[in-house]
């Protein structure tokens, strides 16, 4: 489906034409033209007039990493980009993306063939053309929030005047230094970003006084306070429960203390650290005795930063490391760039690639800088020739790790958000150049030779371009990291010659909140699918990319699909998953067939790489993060002390009301042997699960929409009055324990029970939401009528409850999970549900559903029902509310996520892939990454080794195993072993399931020693072996010659075929 007018109504909301002035700032700019659909409520930036409202729906998973104000305050920033070669179409996509008010695309240039290598947005016609006038219209379309305009003429002081933030990538120092100084001195933001084959340098000026609103951009830390001390440096202990993760110079606040009240709401106080349950915030001597209770919770104080101007920070610089292992790197790449302007001022061009004379004036140059410089250094020569040789190069991975650097620094410029780079930061890939490049490399193989992939070849040669080209490699993803690895794969030449190929798969199809950072795709493909738009996408940027696209999910059922003919035939994977399961399959597949595997991900403005090499590193799966922090079910059902609880809590109704009586319904409708299964389950599970499946099909089973109301009134009363009714009944506000202590105190908050309002528009919530779910469930259609609904709910008698004795509650998860288990089941109550139950014939036509849980659709009635369900719960605990935006971030369990953190960790995946085609074998070469954009944090660390185990003398790893040619009788397997490797096999098991071992009943193991193996597989595992599996994989326990037990690899066992 092609772009017209007609698909824009799938666009976002589009912004308020504009009546006042655009923003042009002379006659040779131009703007992007506002879309047809553009409607009259909503202004630029996705914010309307009134409310100043975000279009949460585009901007969803950016707002969890900004939040509302940091991007209200970028929507009131013009941003001048000047540059559009591939590093400033890097920093404008990205900043045009987050949604500032406008950007102004700056470049004199034309467009030529060594700009194709990095700039995305231009192609072979567009030789000869201006660079910003030919990206103009392509980067509009990422986000019609933000008009885009160009400027081809100079940048005086008047034009320099309309911007908040100034951005320049490609300019001389002289000019960086005119209009840095005109910026310092107004206040202007000042970025510059460069780019010389694998090196890089940003420089930021953002004033005197910029205040960083919020430093790390972490959550604000709560804890629970057990005790405060009444002392001049009073120490507050809090409960032993977790580390309360503060720092000295972190400043806190206080709420609900009983007894020493001043503290609540006090003005936030500075702490020192004393040890992982304690801090000391000073004099509390004149304050009340402490009592009991209280939250403690961080408080984010604004920090301020002075910038010194260009001039006075390139003799006085401040550096920012970005790897460890490179610590005199910065001095020695501050020196080379000024070298760069220097020789480019002298000479008109930068030096030619491997040009032995031009590196030599370079490196003259240098010495003659760092001689007059204040910041001297002990000058690396060998590293200047470097410097020389590439200096003429542009690639895309470097624009794209600079790019993204330097996008979140603009965006930082101007909301405040996150601590920017203070001032210098300087970054290269050196390691990608072949081992002994001198060597390998001239002038002639690096020569231009008027393709798009000069400035490539410039570094690297010609000949691993042609490497490059005939590569394979499988893609699994096109979300975020998908989009941006197909984008540098198509710039780089990847899988764009002959035997070349690119696979991408990707089942899911394009959403609204995609469009954000997944900047393949445009409004017009919301619905289509992620594979085949992307692969439509780089086909336009590059031609001659070789892409295949599949819509097949990463796992067992498909491994017909990505079979060993498949797998043989690669040259490489990557990952560009959201899960860890799906990237741990593929990490087990890489391992088997033996191919490299570059793996990445992103949180946020955090971002981590991983290269794992075949023989050489460890696998994915070889370290693994702890799992996520459960939260205890009585914690859920009767003690919630955080929002998290009650979310969560909202979840599990969900699921327990709208998802699961209906799956049971099906269930027992359709499948015959429901009803054997669910009888032989432990405890009282069977009756639990029976009597849900009657009260759905025959108690409560809605015959109008009334009746839906009727069931919502009745649990909103069960779930908000009668249950919190019976717990204070059960443990009254003044029990205490044996010990003495209240029992409702520490993480117990004592509840109380709601009295139900149809004026309260969060108990109307519940009702609209839970009945329209309901009415979903059984497949009646939805009612929106908010009046006739709360008629209908005030009509609702609500049967009178009073608490009862005898009514148990678990305090703790054994006695619940105990409970659970091990109660008796009454056979009279488990017969008299069956009988009630109408046979599955009846059912056939039985019209319910599930309602899965789609948290991005505002108008379904799912995320209504959650936050109600969640905020009611938490106003009975007194714990405050959470707005539908946090609801959604921790109920949907979403992963908050920027355009710029992906373009960063994209960049340095596509270098780490330079050095596997390059062939690299030291690890030293390669480069396992993490970083976090907000502090700014980078580290670097070689891969670790492969883990190395012994047999008698064999070492092996993970890549290691026993390949066996089939097909042998299981007696001959066992035998091969013994005479070829020394060893006895003790048990042999495929899967799950055992096909051999010594305890073995003597009748059986007679039998299958005689057996083929592949018989013996399909014997026990009772399923055929499928047509396309080649090999099977056998794990074996094995003892010595002297008896002992020994690890050794696993078996591939390779099947004979006819």
């Amino acid at each position: 489906m092609s772009s017209s007018a007609a698909d824009t109504d799938r666009s976002p909301p589009a912004k308020k034409a504009r009546t006042e002035p655009n923003g042009n700032t002379g006659t040779q700019c131009s703007t992007s033209s506002i879309p047809p659909s553009a409607s009259l409520e909503v202004s630029q930036n996705g914010m309307a007039n009134a409310e100043n409202d975000i279009d949460e729906g585009l901007y969803s998973r950016q707002l969890y990493v900004l939040g509302h104000d940091a991007m209200r305050r970028m929507g009131a920033s013009n941003v001048l980009i000047s540059g559009m070669r591939g590093l400033g179409v890097e920093i404008a996509k990205n900043v045009v993306l987050a949604g500032v008010k406008s950007v102004t695309l700056h470049d004199t240039g034309d467009v030529t063939w060594e700009d194709l290598s990095s700039q995305f947005f231009l192609q072979e016609a567009d030789i000869g053309k201006n660079r910003a006038e030919v990206t103009l219209p392509r980067l509009a379309e990422l986000n019609t929030y933000v008009p885009v305009n160009t400027h081809t003429g100079g940048m005086d002081d008047e034009f320099l005047g309309k911007f908040q933030v100034v951005v320049l990538t490609n300019s001389s120092l002289t000019e960086q230094l005119r209009i840095n100084e005109f910026c310092h001195s107004k206040g202007i933001r000042f970025v510059v970003a460069d780019t010389k084959g694998l090196f890089g340098q940003i420089f930021c000026d953002f004033g005197e006084n910029f205040s960083v609103a919020d430093p790390n951009g972490e959550p604000p830390i709560s804890n629970m306070v057990a005790s405060v001390d009444k002392d001049e440096e009073a120490v507050v202990t809090c409960m032993d429960e977790t580390r309360h993760n503060y720092e000295s110079g972190d400043f806190v606040t206080f709420t609900e203390i009983k007894g020493m009240t001043q503290l609540n709401g006090c003005e936030p106080k500075e702490i020192k650290v004393l040890g992982p349950y304690t801090f000391s915030i000073g004099d509390t001597s004149g304050m009340s005795d402490y009592v009991r209770g209280g939250i403690v919770t961080q408080v984010k104080v604004p920090k301020i930063m002075k910038f010194k101007s260009m001039k006075e920070s390139i003799e006085q610089p401040e550096l920012m490391l970005t790897d460890f292992a490179k610590f005199d790197r910065p001095g020695q790449l501050h020196i080379a760039f000024q070298a760069l302007h220097e020789y480019f001022k002298q000479n008109g061009s930068l030096p030619k690639p491997r040009n032995k004379s031009d590196a030599d004036k370079f490196v003259a140059i240098a010495k003659k800088i760092n001689d007059s410089s204040a910041a001297k250094v002990e000058l690396d020569s060998d590293l200047m020739q470097q410097v020389a040789y590439s200096a003429c190069g542009d690639i895309c991975p470097m624009a794209a790790v600079i790019g993204g650097i330097t996008a979140q620094e603009v965006m930082k410029a101007c909301s405040g958000k996150f601590t920017p780079v203070n001032q210098w930061l300087y970054f290269d890939a050196l390691e990608c150049l072949p081992e002994k490049p001198d060597e390998k490399l001239t002038e002639e193989t690096c020569k231009p030779r008027n393709c798009r992939y000069d400035s490539q070849i410039a570094i690297f040669g010609e000949q691993f371009q042609q490497q490059l080209g005939s590569l394979k490699y499988f893609l699994v993803g096109a979300g975020a990291i998908g989009c941006e690895m197909l984008k540098n794969w198509a710039m780089m030449g990847l899988a764009c010659s002959e035997g070349g190929e690119i696979t991408v798969t990707d089942m899911d199809t394009i959403e609204k909140s995609n469009l954000n950072r997944q900047f393949l795709f445009r409004p017009w493909d919301v619905q289509k699918t992620k594979a085949s738009t992307a692969a439509a996408a780089v086909k336009r940027m590059n031609p001659n990319i070789k892409i295949t696209h599949h819509e097949d999910r990463v796992g067992p059922e498909t491994e017909n699909v990505y079979n060993d003919n498949f797998f043989e035939g690669l040259s490489g994977v990557a990952n560009a998953l959201d899960n860890v399961d799906a990237r741990m399959y593929m990490d087990r597949r890489c391992v088997y067939y033996r191919k490299s595997l570059l793996e990445s991900g992103t949180l946020g403005t955090k971002a981590n790489v991983q290269v794992v090499i075949p023989h050489l590193t460890e696998s994915y799966s070889s370290s693994q993060d702890p799992p996520e922090k459960s939260i205890p079910i009585c914690t859920l059902k009767n003690f919630p002390n955080a929002i998290e609880h009650t979310l969560q809590w909202a979840r599990d109704q969900f699921e327990g009301l709208f998802s699961q009586p209906a799956e049971n319904a099906i269930q027992y409708a359709t499948d015959p042997k429901f009803m054997e299964r669910t009888l032989k389950m432990p405890g009282t599970q069977p009756l639990e699960i029976l009597d849900l499946l009657k009260k759905t099909l025959v108690d409560e089973k809605p015959a109008s929409f009334q009746d839906c109301v009727k069931w919502a009134r009745n649990l909103w009363q069960e779930n908000y009055n009668n249950q919190i009714r019976q717990l204070l009944f059960n443990f009254p506000q003044d029990q205490t324990t044996s010990s003495g202590a209240l029992f409702w105190s520490g993480p117990k908050r004592c509840p109380h029970p709601l009295t139900f309002d149809t004026a309260n528009t969060t108990h109307l919530d519940y009702i609209v939401s839970g009945a329209n779910l309901r009415a979903e469930m059984f497949g009646m259609p939805h009612n929106r009528d908010r009046n006739a609904i709360a008629k209908m709910a005030t009509a609702v008698e609500v049967p009178k409850f009073e608490p009862r004795s005898g009514v148990t509650i678990a305090t703790t998860d054994a006695e619940a999970t105990a409970r659970q288990n091990e109660g008796s089941l009454d056979d009279t109550d488990l017969e008299s549900v069956q009988s009630a139950l109408p046979s599955p014939e009846k059912l056939k036509s039985f019209g319910i559903r599930p309602v899965e849980f789609e948290k991005d659709d505002d108008t379904n009635f799912h995320m209504d029902f959650i936050v109600a369900a969640s905020n009611l719960r938490a106003e009975n605990y007194d714990i405050p509310a959470a707005d539908r935006h946090k609801s959604k971030l921790i109920a949907g369990k979403i992963i908050p996520a920027i355009a710029t953190t992906t373009s960063l960790v994209v960049g340095l995946v596509c270098l780490e892939l330079i050095k596997l085609t390059q062939g690299h074998k030291n690890m030293e070469a390669y480069k396992n990454g993490f970083v976090n954009l907000a502090l700014p944090f980078f580290a670097f660390s070689e891969p670790i080794a492969a883990p190395k185990n012994k047999y008698y003398d064999t070492e092996f790893s993970l890549w290691d195993r026993f390949e066996i040619q089939g097909d042998m009788t299981l007696e001959q397997f066992l035998k091969y072993f013994e005479e070829h490797y020394n060893l006895e096999i003790t048990m042999l098991s495929q899967g799950v399931c055992m096909l051999y071992s010594f305890f073995m009943a003597p009748a059986k193991r007679k039998e299958r020693l005689s057996m083929p193996m592949s018989e013996v597989v399909r014997k026990v595992s009772k399923k055929k072996i499928p047509p396309h599996v080649k090999a099977l994989v056998l794990e074996i326990c094995c003892n010595d010659k002297d008896g002992e037990d020994v690890e050794v690899p696993y078996v591939k066992y390779n099947l004979a075929r006819p």
